[in-house]
This record gives structure tokens, C-alpha cells and sequence, in this order.
């Protein structure tokens, strides 16, 4: 049986969305280190709908010498998480249909190592509301941006993680790795 991990970019009041943002801060090397380590334990990758339809133009075309991660975007089957996206043109992608806790489950188990998520907040929500996320890295920014879509919202339930390891960047950044709370 596998595990799903995924990491977002976060600003302190929890917005995700577009991490167009995140630029003003440079990417610091141990944060792809850090992204890299969790990428190396993936055998797949999950995305939304929003996240696949940024991610397919933006990794594409990459090649290794572009970037050290293009080979695994380009490279790993991809589970596309929509009920409304009809056709998935990256390589090795396959379009799961509208989220289904018991598709996940199905796909998790079958999955020998870990299925990675980047972005996809929706997605991200369910899985946490379902008990299926088993990691999640927030890569939290100094900066409160005052409105976007934000990763957990104000529904009233209440989400209860256990802090798993953090890490701190130059740039300011700081990776929380949280877990399902015990």
C-alpha cells in the first residue's frame, strides 16, 4: 500500500492559490532539496484539474538540462482528479474522473511507494477530510496577502495534524511536515 504526500506553498494567512507570489522570496536550494526528497520516494503523481492545467505547459516541454525535475513531472504516471477536464495530452496521464474517496483508496493501494500532490488544494481538502493524505509539507512564505483561495477553509470543521519535522530557509521560508494526527 502506498502513501500520498503533498506540499503547497502557503502565505501565513493560508492562501495557496497562483504562487505567482512566492517569486519575490527566490527559491532557496534546500527547499528544492527538501521537494526532491519527496519526489525521489514517488512512484506517481496526483493532480487537480487547475494544477494539471498549469503544471502540462509549464513541464512539458522541459527537458533535464532545464531543470533536475522535469524527468519525473515528464516521466511518472500522473492520476488527474476532474469531472470536467475530457482530455489529458502529458505523457502518461490519465484522467480519474470527479473526486471519489474510493478511487483514491483503490489507486493508493495499488500504488507500491508514494503518490505525490503539488497544489491542487481542493484535492488536497478532500483527502485530508477523508484521512488519505498521509504528508503534508507546507512551505510556509512571510507575507499575509490578504485574499486568495486558502487551504483550509472556514466550514467549521476543524483538521488536527501532528507536527512530523520543520525546517527553516535564508529566504524566510519555513517547511512544516505534518502528519495525520494520532
Amino acid at each position: 500500500m502506498g502513501q500520498i504526500a503533498a506540499h503547497e506553498f502557503i502565505s501565513l494567512d493560508g492562501v495557496y492559490e497562483n504562487p505567482a507570489w512566492t517569486f519575490d522570496y527566490g527559491f532557496d536550494p534546500k527547499m528544492g532539496e527538501t521537494i526532491g526528497a519527496i519526489t525521489a520516494e514517488s512512484k506517481a503523481i496526483m493532480l487537480g484539474r487547475n494544477t494539471y492545467e498549469m503544471f502540462y505547459p509549464a513541464w512539458s516541454t522541459r527537458t533535464a538540462d532545464d531543470d533536475p525535475g522535469a524527468p519525473f513531472f515528464n516521466e511518472t504516471k500522473k492520476y488527474v482528479v476532474s469531472g470536467t477536464l475530457t482530455d489529458a495530452p502529458w505523457n502518461n496521464s490519465e484522467i480519474i474522473g470527479a473526486y471519489d474517496r474510493d478511487t483514491i483508496q483503490r489507486i493508493k493501494d495499488e500504488t507500491d511507494g508514494t503518490i505525490y500532490i503539488s497544489g491542487s488544494g481542493t484535492l488536497v481538502r478532500g483527502l485530508l477530510d477523508d484521512g488519505l493524505l498521509d504528508e503534508l509539507h507546507l512551505f510556509v512564505y512571510p507575507v499575509a496577502l490578504g485574499s486568495g483561495e486558502k487551504l483550509f477553509l472556514d466550514s467549521g470543521d476543524q483538521t488536527k495534524l501532528a507536527l512530523n519535522g520543520t525546517d527553516a530557509y535564508a529566504n524566510g521560508v519555513l517547511h512544516l511536515n505534518y502528519g495525520p494526527a494520532a
